[in-house]
């Protein structure tokens, strides 16, 4: 592809305004991703580039829910063993399965998480009793979701937040702190198997991850001094807008 010097203040522009989103709610690859295919960049450089600026926007808003002592890392270890196992199988699967099936059956589960969070009006204002045993929980969803996430991905954060705050009790601003630490183990495992194949250009992603910086903490501060009113109806929009993309992609498209 023939890269202009215009690109980037546009890259990083997307990359800021998706930070920001995915920091509060997930979804940011719904932004980026028609972004850099319309300027051109071929569909698995894309895919590599975008993990590339993801996991440094995820890391960023890790860290601050960390230093915020929204996320205690020490507390899910299991969690990102087991989702970190999950990543590297899904990653390896995809290069040897089709993942059509999962196009189909995907918008059906977060079509199902649109319902839940319109039912629950009261979702994750505050902690509860966990529904499960938290070992059992991260062998479950860490394997789960993270091999989802390295096999195909979208709808991943919103299928984190969901099960953070049903499985354990965690209230919404909670879910999406330790919804990020997952994110980012995934993203790193999938970006380190991308640079491997050499599907990553360095030059934007580094103009990316700038902006995912500069938007995930933004987003992550907004996040901790709002809570979970403010999160929730942008969570739901941000679902809602990932099922129709995935709808458009599988039938119209």
């Amino acid at each position: 592809m023939i890269f202009q010097f215009w690109y980037y203040p546009v890259l990083f522009l997307t990359a800021f305004i998706a930070g920001l989103v995915d920091s509060i709610a997930g979804g940011g690859g719904i932004i980026t991703l028609p972004v850099m295919l319309s300027l051109g960049f071929p569909p698995h450089i894309a895919l590599g580039t975008n993990k590339f600026q993801a996991s440094f926007g995820s890391f960023t808003a890790s860290y601050y829910y960390i230093k915020k002592d929204v996320v205690v890392l020490k507390s899910c270890i299991n969690g990102i063993i087991f989702t970190l196992i999950g990543a590297a199988l899904g990653t390896w699967s995809v290069q040897q399965l089709s993942s059509d099936m999962l196009k189909y059956i995907i918008p059906i589960l977060l079509t199902g998480i649109i319902i839940y969070s319109l039912i629950k009006t009261n979702l994750g204002e505050s902690d509860r009793r966990a529904g499960m045993n938290e070992r059992a929980f991260y062998l479950i969803a860490g394997l789960t979701f993270g091999f989802y996430d390295g096999f195909f991905g979208p709808g991943v954060g919103s299928f984190w937040a969901i099960a953070f705050v049903a499985g354990l009790g965690y209230n919404l601003k909670k879910a999406t702190g330790y919804t990020k630490v997952m994110n980012f183990t995934s993203n790193i495992v999938s970006l380190i198997l991308f640079i491997i194949g050499g599907y990553v250009i360095f030059t934007a992603g580094i103009v990316m991850a700038l902006g995912q910086i500069a938007g995930s903490k933004i987003g992550a501060e907004m996040v901790i001094k709002r809570g979970a009113k403010f999160i929730r109806p942008l969570f739901i929009t941000i679902v809602v807008l990932t099922t129709l993309k995935l709808i458009y992609d599988r039938f119209i498209h």
